[in-house]
């Protein structure tokens, strides 16, 4: 039974590439020395500390509604379960 190789050529390189590239090419942008002109400001306001605070608030909010959509999606499979 002779094994058959992968083929390479189509979508699956193509995506192949795109999934070694992308990374590398992220790394070289973020490059030490080409830090925002806006974050710089906000640090030096202190209201970078608003903006992360704000952003953790809606991220924990995220969190607190999936969790809650979890249990009630739980629940209700529980109770069609329970039916049959």
């Amino acid at each position: 039974m002779k094994s058959k190789s992968p083929d390479w050529s189509g979508r699956k390189g193509l995506l192949l590439l795109l999934a070694l590239v992308l990374p590398v090419l992220q790394a070289v942008a973020q490059a030490p020395g080409n830090q925002p002109e806006m974050a710089e400001v906000l640090r030096q306001s202190g209201k970078i500390y608003v903006v992360v605070a704000v952003i953790t608030v809606v991220l924990a909010g995220l969190l607190l509604f999936l969790i809650s959509l979890d249990r009630k999606l739980s629940r209700l499979e529980k109770e069609v379960a329970d039916e049959r």
